[in-house]
């Protein structure tokens, strides 16, 4: 499902309205009609009155369509104007002229004082209907609807919002100042990426996305996407009835260190589980012993270590070399260490790998204050940061990372020349050509150590079977976050460790590969084609 920003979504009302020739009242009508239809589907039992706020733009143009086909229906509704009649041009005034013929009660609100006195009326209605700002929307509320937005919020009663809640920036998902927390949301043409985006996944409530006539087709300008099982389907790996271990290739994991064992062996199974052929895990050569008898189908190398330091040393890159013939991909990080030497380990490996590398946790710790020489490396490389290693990678605060993930993941992606995944609710994929892929899976159970270094062994299981690397990215998030849904349905969010994911995997893909999960295909944005 494509995702556009507010500049490429105004390209395509003017492409449809000037190239297609569909005039722009007639896409107001679609929009307003559609959403009636969703208002009506999601309060069945809608009572009286409804009242609708409307800005003097288009966004309040759709509610003036909104207003008449609920007066048409026989419910009361109550129009608050946020401006002055006479401030109402173009199609939103062809439409404001309607309700006066229709005798629909339309209230100019033009001062603090005239919005308190409709204290009550908010209060009594059955239903709030957000008209008020749209996607175009680029800095703080201000005023008047600033004041509307705070008593929207304040007030206990259900909104629906027309496009998008008022003061949500469409590009990031942050509050431009204040937003309006909505329980339902109507969207036209295509969701739009800070809809998807945490913090404005929870404001915009139950996402709708509405046909209005725009051509699917114009949308192909958007490189920016939400997974969908029907298009990840695809990169899954084929099972020949004649294959063999070999054709599933063989991912080395570099990780492990004192009192971190566990990710190690954790990424190593996570390989095994999500189909590769073998796995062997590289380690420490005096924490060998310990993943023998915690790991049974990998295999393992025990690799030199610093002298007097259960650490790996830079002696360990000519042994790793020496092990490669025969491997397919590389996992680098889980529960590595910092040691000094560790970390420029890490630095050569990833320069002179020539086996796809995915890397996470230490290994990105090891490359954060070199991140151009990522650029140098001979093939693909996936970095796996959450928003504190994200940080450090680009000498930001968390703060900053998680204001706006999207361009955060993005900038990392150009300057490394590597596909980024940035963790996190919406975990979000970036190429260095611009590409993203944002993740509709997962939910707090992930929350837990151990969770990310299975996503790395699930990824790396991918680059192993010779998986395009960001499809493999795309693809190992989707059903990490898949299986982390199932186990949560009938467990809880709470508590979920990570090793429970594991048995889980194979079931998950199994029924995801046949169409039996997930079972709602969008569970963040629902369709509604025109009708």
């Amino acid at each position: 499902m494509k995702l556009l920003t507010a500049a490429q979504m105004r390209q395509l009302d003017q492409q449809t309205i000037a190239e297609i020739g569909i005039p722009s009242v007639v896409l107001m009508e679609n929009a307003g009609r559609t959403t009636y239809q969703i208002l009506r589907r999601e309060f069945p039992e809608l009572d009286e009155p409804v009242v609708v706020l409307a800005g003097r733009g288009n966004n309040g143009g759709d509610g003036f369509v909104v207003s008449r086909y609920l007066a048409n229906a026989g419910f009361e509704v109550v129009v608050l104007l946020l401006a002055e009649k006479s401030q109402i041009g173009g199609d939103a005034r062809i439409n404001l002229e309607v309700l006066e013929h229709l005798l629909v009660p339309v209230r100019e609100i033009t001062s603090a004082a005239a919005l308190q006195e409709q204290v009550p009326l908010l209060k009594s209605a059955a239903l709030l209907v957000d008209a008020i700002l749209g996607t175009g929307l680029n800095s703080d509320v201000k005023g008047l609807y600033r004041d509307a937005v705070v008593l929207i919020n304040e007030v206990a009663t259900p909104v629906l919002a027309i496009d998008i809640p008022s003061g949500l920036s469409a590009d990031t998902g942050q509050p431009l100042g204040m937003a309006v927390a909505a329980d339902v949301t109507v969207t036209y043409g295509f969701p739009k990426i800070g809809q998807v985006l945490p913090p404005g996944r929870d404001l915009v409530g139950r996402l709708w996305q509405v046909d209005i006539s725009i051509p699917p087709d114009l949308a192909e300008i958007s490189v920016m996407e939400l997974s969908e099982a029907s298009g990840l389907r695809q990169f899954l790996p084929r099972r020949p009835v004649d294959s063999h271990k070999g054709t599933f290739g063989h991912l080395f994991v570099l990780a492990g260190s004192v009192g971190k064992t566990g990710a190690a062996a954790l990424c190593g199974e996570a390989a095994l589980r999500m189909g590769a052929g073998l796995v062997t895990v590289g380690v420490p050569a005096s924490l060998n012993p310990i993943l023998e008898v915690k790991l049974t189908e990998a295999m393992t190398l025990p690799l030199t270590e610093v002298q007097g330091v259960q650490a790996l040393g830079k002696r360990a890159l000519e042994e790793i070399a020496a092990d490669w013939p025969g491997k397919t991909a590389l996992a680098v990080g889980p529960g590595l260490g910092r040691h000094p030497e560790t970390v420029e380990l890490v630095r050569q490996l990833v320069r002179r790998s020539t086996l796809p590398v995915v890397v996470d946790a230490d290994g990105l710790n090891a490359l954060a204050h070199d991140v151009d020489s990522i650029r140098e490396a001979a093939a693909p490389v996936i970095l796996t940061p959450h928003p504190g290693e994200m940080s450090r990678l680009l000498g930001a605060t968390t703060k900053d990372i998680q204001a706006d993930r999207l361009g955060a993941a993005r900038e990392l992606a150009e300057r490394s020349q590597a596909i980024v995944v940035l963790k996190g609710a919406q975990t979000i994929v970036a190429s260095p050509m611009g590409k993203v892929m944002i993740n509709t899976t997962g939910n707090p159970a992930l929350a837990q150590g151990g969770a990310g270094d299975v996503l790395t062994g699930m990824i790396g299981g991918l680059l192993a079977q010779k998986v395009d690397p960001f499809n493999a990215a795309c693809l190992a998030i989707y059903l990490h976050g898949l299986t982390a849904d199932v186990q949560a349905a009938w467990q809880g969010d709470c508590g979920l460790l990570a090793s429970e994911l594991l048995d889980q995997i194979p079931h998950v893909i199994k029924e995801f590969a046949s169409g039996a999960l997930p079972h709602i295909e969008e569970h963040i944005c629902y369709r509604l084609v025109i009708s």
